[in-house]
């Protein structure tokens, strides 16, 4: 009778060995789709800071642009030194504005005077590019000129004369100046987010004031050219006159 042994040990060898084999690092291949999961693990990444800036953009001009503005209301009745009236006459003449500020913008809604020729107007304040836009609501244009700092007060001033207004009225003086448009301006878009949204659509003109305008002073101008916006910015009213030229 003859054993198998010698094939049962040379079995059990191979079947050592096979274990060796496979761990031997050069003949072992890499992990299936590491370079897959890696690019995967990258793209995510990319996608969430992605997603985070976004945010943070669109917060910053949600904040900038949608925040709640401040809406104040005020009269302020004044003597037309001008015309040779008394000191004291029975009657003031009264304008009245709403004002809403915010971001270093000031928009403030002028109605039509009720007693003395004037156009109903938005008139805009962006102190940060020191800019004064002025929305005629009668003829739908609109005029811009450098922010006159002489005769509008600072954002924080400005709050305090309309919290003062609010609680009742307030007797001034009238002071006048004269502009003169300059040239149409085709783009609007340098003038700034603001001033865009005021004009958007509407003719828009550079004035200047007209003792700044060479020969200014001279030029005659018929009643047809000019019309007039009665506001206030400080603590006496202003009677804008706009001529074209």
């Amino acid at each position: 009778m003859v054993k198998i042994a010698f094939n049962a040990a040379l079995a059990q060898k191979g079947l050592k060995e096979a274990p060796s084999a496979v761990k031997d690092p050069e003949l072992a291949g890499p992990p299936a789709h590491s370079d897959g999961s890696t690019g995967r693990c990258l793209l995510t990444l990319l996608g969430i800071a992605f997603i985070l800036s976004g945010l943070i953009v669109g917060g910053a001009c949600l904040y900038r642009y949608f925040t709640p503005k401040r809406l104040y209301h005020g009269s302020m009745q004044f003597h037309d030194g001008s015309n040779g009236a008394e000191a004291q006459p029975y009657y003031l003449p009264q304008v009245e504005e709403k004002m809403e500020i915010s971001d270093n913008i000031a928009v403030i809604s002028v109605p039509p005077p009720r007693f003395r020729p004037g156009d109903p107007a938005y008139i805009l304040h962006d102190f940060n590019r020191k800019l004064t836009a002025y929305l005629d609501l009668t003829l739908r244009t609109c005029f811009v000129i450098p922010l006159n700092t002489s005769v509008v007060l600072p954002p924080q001033d400005l709050m305090d004369l309309f919290s003062q207004l609010m609680s009742g009225s307030y007797r001034s003086y009238l002071v006048q100046e004269d502009l003169v448009v300059t040239e149409r301006i085709e783009d609007i878009k340098p003038l700034g987010f603001y001033i865009r949204r005021l004009c958007d659509g509407k003719e828009t003109y550079r004035m200047q004031r007209r003792d700044t305008v060479q020969g200014g002073g001279i030029v005659k101008r018929s009643a047809e050219d000019c019309f007039t916006i009665s506001h206030f910015e400080n603590k006496f009213v202003t009677e804008t006159r706009i001529c074209k030229a």
